[in-house]
């Protein structure tokens, strides 16, 4: 399959594979943020996943796909640390904030810097009409931010720094993306950096999770949460491994505004599962995100 999708990269038809790819992550991404956010603890959470993703992954990276090749561990530690800062930065902002606010912001400040980054390091470069589309996503994804901000209903003590904390995580987002599509380049075989990342990707956080749940008064049942790990964790593969994928294929900067779509989905989440509420201001703004990515596609 590697050898496949090697030698779609370049092509039209690396293209199309991408932005499915790329579409695929932002649905599978608000269903990642949903169940960080969901009823456990986001830091809780969030090493339940890395625990199980990291458990999933450690076969695949020791006996199946090819080890690194020598340049690649300097990559991989750098992936290591700074996956690192924006889980501790998004954690900690889903502690303070509603997940309708926090998470537009956060995927709404990642695409600009995502495509300033991928033209300082790839070269990549956008029509007049794909920033056009750009600034069109972030005005919609914003927007939906305000227009949550100005009717929740509580949580508004905590606000001010959850905005803060939302947009440091939205610059680690930009990092990572740009960080990630170069080590998944940088390898002969794109599924050796995948296997590798989620691998010494899951080591951290379960440490931080397991000293957080031993130190808490009335610490949950570890079974639920476990569950919930587990269901993380296969979600992540597909999200995360669908947009580096992407990224190998054609641009980093079109990947990253067509996976911020996933901002859409997650108020449909929202609204579904954590009974917050839609209406048709934030439908509206919703479709100014999808018509954005619609653009930049077109522009391109």
């Amino acid at each position: 399959m590697s050898d496949w999708l090697i030698s779609l990269e370049g092509t039209e038809a690396g293209r199309q594979v991408a932005m499915g790819l790329a579409l695929m992550a932002a649905v599978l991404h608000a269903v990642f943020g949903a169940l960080q956010k969901g009823r456990h603890d986001p830091w809780l959470s969030r090493g339940a996943i890395d625990f199980s993703y990291g458990a999933m992954a450690a076969p695949l990276a020791l006996f199946v796909v090819p080890w690194p090749e020598p340049h690649m561990w300097p990559i991989l530690a750098g992936a290591f640390f700074i996956h690192i800062g924006y889980k501790l930065m998004q954690s900690w902002a889903y502690t303070k904030g509603a997940f309708t606010v926090v998470y537009p912001v956060v995927r709404g400040t990642g695409p600009f810097f995502t495509v300033i980054g991928a033209y300082l390091i790839f070269g990549e470069t956008f029509s007049g009409l794909q920033w056009l589309g750009v600034l069109v996503l972030m005005s919609g994804i914003l927007g939906l931010a305000v227009y949550n901000m100005v009717f929740m209903t509580s949580g508004r003590d905590t606000l001010g720094l959850a905005m803060i904390l939302a947009v440091v995580t939205g610059l680690f987002v930009a990092l990572y993306t740009t960080y990630d599509a170069y080590g998944i380049r940088a390898t002969a075989n794109p599924f050796t950096f995948l296997a590798w990342f989620f691998f010494i990707d899951g080591l951290f956080f379960p440490v931080l999770a397991f000293l957080r749940w031993r130190s808490m008064v009335h610490p949950p049942a570890p079974g639920p949460l476990m569950v919930r790990g587990l269901i993380g964790g296969l979600v992540a593969f597909a999200s995360f491994g669908s947009v580096m994928l992407a990224t190998r294929l054609d641009k980093v900067g079109e990947a990253a505004v067509l996976r911020e779509t996933s901002t859409v989905f997650a108020a449909v989440i929202g609204w579904m599962f954590l009974k917050e509420t839609v209406g048709p201001r934030r439908v509206a703004l919703m479709a100014l995100i999808a018509a954005g990515a619609v653009i930049v596609e077109m522009g391109g």
